[in-house]
Order: structure tokens, then C-alpha cells, then sequence
């Protein structure tokens, strides 16, 4: 049984692997359970050990909240709640699942990347590998630069509690809405990203986003403006801010790498890895 356990995780090809390098399409899936297998025992470790550090996880969450309500001071009651009987257990899986599933997300995207790179060809995999390797730092600003601004604007929301009143968190709620903003700000910093990459495929060029860049502009702004569950204008800038800045760091990428397709389809034909020559 144990060993029929390790080779379904193995995801061994019971067909071997043809000289073009095909894969019959039953040893694809059997592949593709193995990782999806890999990859959820690795989600159940790092959920199980999340469980062990759910006071220093739910203190990070609940980080910026005390911040803006130490910055309302006397100024508006605030108190956040965990609302029902099985509240509390709820809220510890959930905090806990959120954070394994980013804890292992480089495993699991290593197993996505392992199941797609062999179908590439040799130019697609180099620029895959840029893509991997800028992805995911730019994601980590993003939601770094979001749990940052996300004081600011709890403070602008929670401010509109009239005097009279005692405004309540749900705890539950106050979650969602923190799992958002991030999710957010790690996203829209991987847009200027993947137009670098239309760009590398040849879909859009350097001058035409030249051409469109007030309408870039004013599409960052509103964007910006619709995206930031926060709704307030200090987060909304925080956002549109350095968006406009990466998407003019992708423009010079863009026309950088125009000029040097100019420059080699000047120097004559080339040919790709996976292309016969006309010999």
C-alpha cells in the first residue's frame, strides 16, 4: 500500500517517453494527480503549522486595525467582535488556510511550472523563467505597499462614525475586507508585468503604448479608484502612484526591445530553435 502511495506521488510514466519527446496523454494526468497530490500535502503541512503560530498571524491581521484606531483615539469608539459560537473556530481556520495556501504558493507554482515548461519550446521557456522570477517580488510589493496604506484608509472609513455611535468590526468581515485590499495591490502590480510580456510576444509595441499613455493614465487613476476596497483617496494614490511608474518602466522595456528587433531584422533572417530552414 505504501508503495503504491509513493508511486502514484512519483507520477512515474508507465509508456516510455518517445524520441520526439511525447508523452502519451493517460502518463499526462497520471502527472498532473501526482503534483495536484504533492501539492495539497504540502497546503495540509503548512496549514498544520500555521495552527501553531495563529497568535502571531492573527496579531500581524489585526496589526492595522489597532493602528487606525489608535489614530482615532478618543475621537470614535471602535471595538472589533467575533460574532456566534463557532466564530472564533471559523476565523482560525480561515486566518490559518489563507496563510498556508501563501506560505507554499512557491511549491505549488513550482509544480504548475513543472507541468507546463517540457510543452514549450526554448525561447518560451527563457521568458517564462523572467516572468517567474519578477512575478512574484512584484506581488510581494504590491501587498507589502497594501498592508501598508490599509491603516490610513481604515482610519478614513471607521472615521465616519457619528459621535453618538459605537462602531463594531466583525472580525469576519474586517478579514474579507483585508484579504481583498492586499490581493488588490498584489495584482495590480503584476499589470504593467504582463504587458511586458504582451510586448515580448509581439502583440503590443513600444510606440503604441507611447500613443495610448494618457488613457493609460487615466485608466491607472480609475482603476485605481474602483479597485481599492478602502474607497479613499490616500489608498486610491498609494495604488495609481506606482502603477503609473511601473507602466513607464515597461514602456522604455517595450521600446528598448523594439529597437533591438529592429536592429536584428536588419542583420538578416534568424531562424528560432523549433523552425527548418528553408535548406
Amino acid at each position: 500500500m505504501v508503495r503504491g502511495l509513493v508511486e502514484v506521488l512519483r507520477g512515474t510514466p508507465k509508456h516510455p517517453v518517445g524520441p520526439d519527446g511525447r508523452m502519451p496523454l493517460g502518463d499526462h494526468f497520471r502527472e498532473l494527480r501526482a503534483r495536484l497530490l504533492r501539492s495539497v500535502l504540502v497546503l495540509f503541512g503548512a496549514f498544520v503549522v500555521a495552527l501553531f503560530f495563529y497568535d502571531q498571524l492573527f496579531g500581524l491581521v489585526l496589526g492595522p486595525y489597532n493602528e487606525a484606531r489608535d489614530q482615532l483615539g478618543q475621537s470614535v469608539e471602535t471595538k472589533a467582535f467575533v460574532q456566534g459560537a463557532t466564530g472564533p473556530l471559523m476565523l482560525q481556520l480561515k486566518l490559518c488556510g489563507v496563510a498556508a495556501l501563501v506560505a507554499s504558493s512557491p511549491y505549488w507554482l513550482f509544480q504548475i511550472w513543472g507541468f507546463v515548461v517540457p510543452g514549450l519550446h526554448r525561447q518560451e521557456k527563457k521568458w517564462t523563467r523572467v516572468f517567474a522570477a519578477v512575478a512574484g517580488p512584484l506581488f510581494l510589493a504590491g501587498v507589502a505597499v497594501g498592508y501598508y496604506v490599509l491603516p490610513k484608509g481604515l482610519e478614513v472609513l471607521i472615521g465616519f462614525t457619528q459621535s453618538e455611535l459605537e462602531n463594531l468590526v466583525e472580525f469576519g468581515d474586517y478579514f474579507s475586507f483585508f484579504t481583498r485590499m492586499l490581493l488588490v495591490f498584489g495584482v495590480a502590480f503584476e499589470i504593467p508585468l504582463f504587458v511586458v510580456m504582451l510586448n515580448l510576444a509581439g502583440v503590443v509595441s513600444g510606440a503604441a503604448i507611447g500613443r495610448h499613455r494618457p488613457w493609460i493614465i487615466i485608466g491607472t487613476f480609475v482603476f485605481a479608484a474602483v479597485a481599492t476596497p478602502s474607497t479613499d483617496p490616500f489608498s486610491m494614490l498609494m495604488l495609481a502612484l506606482p502603477m503609473m511608474l511601473l507602466f513607464l518602466v515597461a514602456e522604455g522595456i517595450a521600446r528598448a526591445t523594439d529597437r533591438w528587433r529592429a536592429r536584428r531584422a536588419a542583420a538578416g533572417p534568424t531562424w528560432a530553435d523549433d523552425e527548418a530552414s528553408p535548406l
